[in-house]
């Protein structure tokens, strides 16, 4: 994945999408688990997510889904960077079109009443 779409958990204090799931699936030791309860009393954003994840009934299916999402994710940010690095491109051909015809209405004046005379 691209550096700019990390993961938003990887620079705080929270823990991991896996333990996360490993908690709602019950596969974390009793440390682990109590380390997690205690984060989820302060952290509302986990225990959002928590309460999200243990509302969902196939709870080995969750890993495929966030995978997914993610990608999805990826793909709609990249057409929408895309589609703004193309406008920014035809901004910047408009422009350089727009300078090239008054360098030559520039000549022509020139051309025209050097010519006059």
């Amino acid at each position: 994945m691209n550096e700019h779409f990390n993961d938003i958990f990887v620079t705080t204090g929270c823990p991991s999408q896996q333990q996360l799931l490993d908690y709602v699936q019950g596969k974390l030791s009793a440390a682990e688990q109590h380390e997690v309860e205690m984060h989820l009393a302060d952290c509302e954003l986990c225990s959002e997510a928590i309460e999200g994840l243990s509302a969902i009934k196939e709870k080995e299916k969750i890993p495929g889904w966030i995978i997914e999402m993610k990608w999805n994710l990826l793909k709609q940010l990249r057409l929408r960077s895309r589609s703004r690095r193309k406008l920014e491109t035809y901004i910047y051909l408009a422009v350089l079109i727009f300078g090239i015809i008054l360098l030559l209405l520039g000549a022509f004046w020139a051309y025209y009443f050097i010519n006059r005379k």
